[in-house]
């Protein structure tokens, strides 16, 4: 049988090292010796003897925060032994080493899979009050690899001059950034951005980092749970 699809670039890439790697730009392939973390629903195929067990959002506290804030990653834990491959609606496909000592704050929809040795939490992102509806991401930390989705081909800001984001087109930056949150029309940019309810923001970054910023923005988040719920449960729950 003969066919371009059989070309080379489309056959499973093999490798001697178990973890994460990217079978191609919209595919992750995990070579599965233990455990690791994935979203729920991103399985397209897999081979072996792997067992898939729902988690959640990762342990009931994250799940409260979930429900009141809207963000987190509704999980899956992988163990066995296998090739599992993943996938998020065609999207772009990057995989990210953390070291020990490095942060990531990330947008909970962008979050595809990540090494079960790796933690993260669900906090407020600084600036973002409760006025604005609040800003929440998951960040993580620790020494492992986790692989993010965007949505086209993004672009990575060094954060070396005051950087202002459309929150909707923010993927992922680094932690220890300082963020703020500003009315679009104190920029000049009138009602054109803001992932909010009913308002326009625009985020602003300073520090010593980098920004991901994607070419699309994903629909704004909303909390299930009522401004009075978050106001007296959030304060317990983030740190």
């Amino acid at each position: 049988m003969r066919s371009a699809l059989f070309s080379a670039e489309n056959l499973e890439k093999e490798s001697a090292q178990p973890g994460m790697r990217l079978q191609n730009s919209k595919m992750l392939k995990i070579e599965l010796n233990g455990e690791a973390m994935a979203r729920v629903g991103s399985m397209v195929a897999y081979q072996g003897q792997v067992q898939f067990q729902a988690l959640g959002s990762g342990g009931i506290g994250k799940f409260i925060k979930q429900r009141l804030t809207g963000e987190g990653v509704p999980l899956m834990k992988l163990s066995g032994h296998g090739d599992v491959f993943l996938a998020e609606l065609s999207k772009d496909v990057h995989i990210i080493d953390l070291e020990p000592g490095d942060a990531l704050s990330i947008n909970g929809s962008s979050v595809l899979a990540f090494d079960s040795s790796l933690s993260y939490d669900i906090k407020m992102v600084g600036g973002a009050g409760m006025a604005s509806s609040g800003l929440f991401n998951c960040v993580f930390s620790g020494h492992g690899r986790i692989a993010i989705t965007t949505k086209g081909t993004p672009v990575v800001l060094n954060v070396d001059a005051p950087t202002y984001v459309d929150p909707q087109a923010a993927v992922c930056w680094s932690a220890n950034l300082q963020t703020g949150y500003h009315r679009a029309e104190q920029l000049g940019l009138g009602t054109l951005l803001g992932r909010s309810t009913g308002e326009a923001f625009t985020m602003s970054f300073a520090g010593q980092g980098f920004v991901v910023v994607q070419p699309s923005e994903e629909p704004p988040v909303q909390g299930s749970g009522t401004q009075q719920q978050q106001q007296g449960l959030l304060g317990g729950l983030l740190s």
